[in-house]
């Protein structure tokens, strides 16, 4: 892209930087687009984005060969982690039957023995779809279900392998394995889940009514037409559409944006997505790899019943009666770059054109695109570089999509300039879909008292799996203090109200920043950026103890608690300081404000004493710089004593400058805690993850979801040092922040917390 960009004239890239509205639209793209068609470089560079024969997505039998071979030697040397990775990457690039469904099986061997069971069983199941006479597959599929309990299906498993075995010692074999099939009469036959089950949204309380409303100061917006209680599921939403992160596309289903299970499917037309099951696969807009052959005739002297079986297992017909095909990848599914190497924004855009035309609700030069989402833009607030980027961006995507897939969409002015209102729409409407992931790849309930130095304490991040469109939750305004919060079961977006919400009150969530997590001037600069408005919601127009102490230092006179703010603070919060002085003490904010000045820079709120900002920033980046090199040893395994002893000597000189409760200190608090864990000083984990959290509910409230987050690391800590009390009152804590924040789904978004209760449960003998 930036090598098409510097073979722009100047006065093209001028012509397009200027268009200040999109009534200039027309006029910029056509411009443009009418260079880049007589440019050489550019039907280059789109042919290797747009040509399936140039792409590197699609399949290749002799990689798939390479990657099998790998597998096996893995597998011979026993190394079975191993062999499941070839034998997956092998997948993605096979393309003919036979070697999919010997891959299905060589994974289901190496699933079978690092003990993964039903993901074995699974992967019979799709190799015998292929390929129904594979005698190995029955056998294998006959011997899973035999230990996993299914009886039944295992005696029909291995009399099908022994009807396809034509040598006799085979058959001897295989008739010694049906005699050691336990009873199967007197068993209760499992049904096998071949499927995972796909997230349920819950219902929105009848009670509840919304009503979309439009201010002068934000413009459309969502209230409430009646008091909603806290906790309550105000509404629930599926995507319209969806595109997973880059950083997700090997270790997250590219349909539901679930975690991969280790038997991955992967698409059957090219080497790009994978998926978690069938349905997902489907639902995305693949096809199955099966054979339908006709099976009475090969299995014509077999008991109905077990042909009947035969049928049941290796038929894919349920799976599409059952599954509702949306198409969202099948316009990308032909090997062709432009998927891969486009920026998400572009691949969703791509998705949505595609979407609106095959459902017949947009012309082919996109005319109507914008009225037909209705969504909120900020064309005109943008920087002219973004003006520039979207509209190369919209004029390339225009054209990977008739060159591959829609040869009747037309590469005109009108399409591309539809095409950058709509990448403007997504930049400020688009969703970033969460997950919380837990420290290490899951969580591990650690026993009272047993203290693993290599285990880290338990912690939470945030991991952005996905992107989507949500066309009524995008009318939900920003608030840096929302009284709603939002969480996605699978691709479906749930909001909740975290406190109560009297009739006509706006329903507001956060973009991304909050109180608590930065100060006023980085949360109006970032949503100034990203969001193209100035906030002044009730976080930033009225004044947050949060935001002065945050980043605060504290005063020169040790016996002061007042907060020092440095100039860029002040000049932010001078105007909100002025009005809220006088009245600071009523409000029982006497440890940090009493003392009214003109200027608010390097001076203490409270008693007004000079204290040099700049020095103290000074050593306080030293600490910080020291405290990141003693990280990076504890990261790589080498906490000790004496790393201990450096983090102890930082964190004191932090707090000798610092505000007591600036959010440095609860990080550099939290970063003691973990190398006093790793050194198996329990105590001192235990004190200094207190303190981190003693700051944060300062900064954030008792009740916030990130208390709930900090409160996990503090009851692994507690198990681990053997205090079963406190880790149990821990727990019932942040269970109960947790179901303001997530209700009955708290359980099934963090897997480790039914563990974590049942560990300190069991210690304290419940």
């Amino acid at each position: 892209m930036e090598t098409l960009k510097s073979r722009i004239p100047e006065h093209l890239v001028q012509t397009v930087k200027s268009s200040s509205s999109v009534d200039d639209l027309l006029s910029s793209s056509s411009s443009l687009l009418r260079f880049l068609v007589g440019l050489p470089q550019f039907h280059q560079a789109v042919s290797e984005l747009a040509d399936p024969d140039l792409g590197c997505c699609g399949k290749s039998q002799e990689s798939s060969l390479d990657l099998k071979r790998s597998g096996n030697l893995c597998f011979r040397s026993r190394s079975f982690d191993d062999a499941l990775r070839f034998y997956s990457k092998a997948l993605r690039v096979a393309r003919d039957n036979t070697l999919l469904a010997s891959l299905f099986l060589n994974r289901a061997n190496a699933l079978h023995n690092l003990g993964l069971l039903e993901e074995s069983l699974r992967d019979c199941h799709r190799a015998l779809r292929i390929d129904p006479c594979y005698a190995k597959a029955w056998f294998r599929r006959g011997k899973l279900n035999t230990l996993l309990g299914n009886y039944k299906d295992a005696f029909r498993d291995i009399t099908v392998s022994m009807s396809l075995d034509s040598s006799s010692a085979g058959k001897k074999q295989l008739q010694n394995e049906l005699l050691a099939i336990p009873d199967f009469q007197n068993k209760q036959t499992s049904e096998n889940t071949l499927c995972f089950a796909a997230a349920d949204l819950p219902n929105v309380q009848s009670e509840v009514k919304l009503r979309c409303v439009s201010t002068k100061e934000k413009g459309r917006g969502m209230v409430s037409e009646s008091d909603i209680e806290q906790a309550s599921v105000i509404h629930v939403e599926e995507p319209f559409c969806v595109v997973i992160s880059k950083s997700c596309r090997e270790t997250h289903c590219h349909f539901c944006l679930n975690e991969l299970p280790p038997d991955s499917v992967p698409c059957p037309s090219c080497s790009v997505p994978v998926y978690c099951s069938e349905s997902c696969q489907i639902q995305s807009g693949g096809m199955l790899s099966t054979n339908e052959m006709d099976k009475n005739s090969i299995f014509h002297n077999l008991p109905d019943d077990i042909v009947d079986h035969i049928k049941g297992v290796t038929s894919a017909v349920r799976y599409y009666s059952e599954t509702e095909c949306l198409q969202e990848h099948q316009h990308e599914c032909r090997g062709a770059n432009w998927p891969a190497v486009l920026p998400s924004d572009a691949v969703l855009a791509g998705r949505v054109i595609m979407k609106l035309i095959n459902q017949g609700e947009t012309a082919m030069d996109l005319s109507n695109l914008h009225d037909k989402l209705d969504l909120s833009h900020s064309y005109s607030k943008m920087s002219p570089e973004s003006k520039l980027e979207l509209h190369l961006l919209s004029i390339v995507l225009i054209w990977c999509l008739n060159k591959s897939c829609c040869p009747d969409l037309s590469v005109c002015e009108a399409s591309v300039s539809q095409t950058i209102i709509l990448l403007s729409q997504i930049k400020v409407n688009s969703m970033a879909i969460v997950r919380m992931k837990s420290s290490g790849d899951s969580f591990k309930c650690i026993p009272a008292g047993n203290v693993s130095a290599k285990e880290p304490i338990q912690s939470l991040e945030q991991i952005r799996v996905g992107q989507a469109l949500y066309k009524i939750g995008s009318l939900f305004n920003h608030s840096c203090k929302p009284n709603i919060h939002l969480y996605f079961l699978s691709r479906g977006l749930v909001m909740r109200t975290t406190e109560f919400v009297p009739v006509g009150c706006p329903l507001e969530l956060s973009y991304g920043p909050e109180v608590g997590k930065w100060d006023c001037k980085d949360r109006i600069r970032f949503l100034e950026e990203e969001y193209f408005f100035n906030c002044r919601c009730r976080g930033c127009s009225q004044m947050n103890i949060s935001d002065l102490v945050i980043n605060g230092y504290c005063c020169v006179n040790t016996s002061c608690t007042g907060v020092v703010l440095d100039s860029s603070v002040a000049a932010c919060e001078s105007e909100k300081l002025n009005h809220f002085l006088a009245a600071a003490k009523s409000l029982d904010h006497h440890c940090l404000f009493g003392f009214c000045c003109v200027s608010f820079t390097d001076k203490c709120l409270k008693c007004g004493s000079r204290c040099e900002v700049e020095n103290s920033h000074v050593e306080v980046n030293k600490a910080w710089n020291h405290l990141r090199r003693v990280e990076e040893l504890m990261n790589s395994g080498r906490a000790n004593i004496s790393v201990l002893s450096d983090c102890l000597r930082s964190i004191a000189v932090l707090r000798t400058f610092l505000h007591m409760y600036n959010k440095d200190i609860a990080d550099a608090e939290d970063k003691v805690a973990q190398a006093c864990y790793l050194a198996a000083e329990m105590k001192g984990a235990r004190e200094h993850c207190e303190a981190s959290i003693k700051i944060l509910k300062r900064l954030y409230g008792d009740e916030h979801v990130v208390i709930g987050n900090e409160l996990v690391k503090l009851a692994s800590i507690q198990l681990a040092s053997g205090d079963s009390s406190g880790a149990w009152e821990t727990t019932k804590r942040l269970s109960q922040i947790f179901s303001k924040y997530y209700g009955s789904h708290a359980e099934t978004l963090f897997s480790y917390l039914s563990c974590l209760k049942l560990e300190a449960a069991k210690a304290v003998n419940l």
